[in-house]
């Protein structure tokens, strides 16, 4: 017989889950939580890589330093550079800033800057601009593309004052005329100035005449893969100097230059080792000195490129006239990336 009283409510309940099984003293031990960072800020801050470079002069003792990096996702970079002594005195510090169009440079002793801007208007047209802030000078230029491959019209203007300047630009060298005002029995004049400079292929070398100054200088320069032999007459002075190179091996290079005008000449022999050392040796009787140097690292490469990324170079000169005052230098330069 069923029961007549009303059946009474109940809470509806999940069954509880099973109590955690025991560890087994054989079964891997999990591992401990990672540390906490003292600073989370900068956890998450992309710092960007540091290149610091060190040069130091034991002749000048001094040392150049130059601390660079890549901001704004590699549009641009930001570079300091300046110097110190042994007595860590810092002198001509400077702050520059370089992207694709603008590049500011702020000199901090002189409390100057200088902006440098270029911009191509069209695939033809460029339009620069450079700007001495303290000063208050300047030049601006456009230079517009022909429609013939190699050949170019540039037009250059100092501001706010100046006579403006004309390039034609062309496969061969380059012309220009600008109107200058120079000083003539205590007056004024004014006259149109042409400057350029004209290469060809000839004789297996190559000929070039530069005019600047109303001075003409002709060169001839003849290359292959052992010999180099460069004359040159500048007009109307009519002085005569060339430059011989002789190679004698892939690591072997003897250079000698002679002037018959002034009677000066110089020599200079050059062996390598390998990609990283070089020895250099010369004389120059100009100076009536001897030298000889040594680089570990390549002399005319980047830092980067080189072992440990530093490069050395010891230095002896001997002076022809006093050979006790010989003096020993080094040079040592040395990049890091933080």
């Amino acid at each position: 017989m069923a029961d007549p009283s009303p059946q009474s409510p109940t809470l509806s309940t999940s069954p509880l889950p099973p109590p955690p099984a025991l560890q087994s003293p054989t079964s891997e031990p999990l591992p401990p939580p990672p540390p906490s960072s003292v600073f989370p800020f900068f956890k998450s801050v992309n710092r960007p890589k540091l290149r610091v470079t060190s040069e130091f002069d034991s002749d000048s003792l001094l040392f150049f330093n130059k601390v660079s990096c890549k901001i704004f996702d590699n549009l641009a970079k930001l570079k300091l550079s300046f110097q110190n002594n042994a007595q860590r005195e810092v002198s001509q510090p400077q702050v520059s800033l370089t992207s694709k169009y603008v590049s500011v440079l702020y000199d901090v002793e002189e409390k100057n800057a200088f902006v440098k801007s270029s911009v191509d208007v069209s695939p033809r047209l460029q339009l620069r601009a450079l700007h001495n802030v303290k000063a208050q000078q300047g030049e601006v230029a456009m230079e517009a593309n022909l429609a013939e491959p190699g050949y170019s019209l540039e037009l250059s203007s100092p501001v706010p004052i100046g006579y403006p300047r004309a390039t034609l630009k062309f496969p061969l060298g380059e012309v220009s005329v600008q109107e200058k005002e120079v000083e003539e029995e205590e007056k004024s004049k004014r006259i149109i100035s042409v400057n350029g400079i004209l290469k060809r292929q000839a004789m297996d070398g190559v000929c070039s005449a530069l005019y600047t100054d109303e001075e003409l200088r002709l060169r001839y320069a003849y290359k292959d893969e052992a010999l180099s032999f460069i004359p040159t007459i500048s007009l109307p002075s009519n002085a005569v100097s060339f430059a011989f190179k002789r190679r004698f091996s892939p690591s072997d290079k003897l250079s000698y230059w002679y002037n018959f005008d002034s009677n000066m000449w110089s020599a200079v022999y050059k062996r390598t080792y390998g990609k990283d050392y070089k020895f250099k040796a010369g004389y120059d009787s100009d100076v009536r000195l001897g030298w000889a140097s040594l680089w570990v690292g390549d002399e005319d490469g980047k830092v980067k490129a080189t072992p440990m990324k530093m490069k050395v170079q010891f230095m002896l000169q001997v002076p022809q006239d006093d050979i006790k005052t010989s003096v020993l230098m080094f040079r040592v330069k040395k990049r890091w990336d933080l």
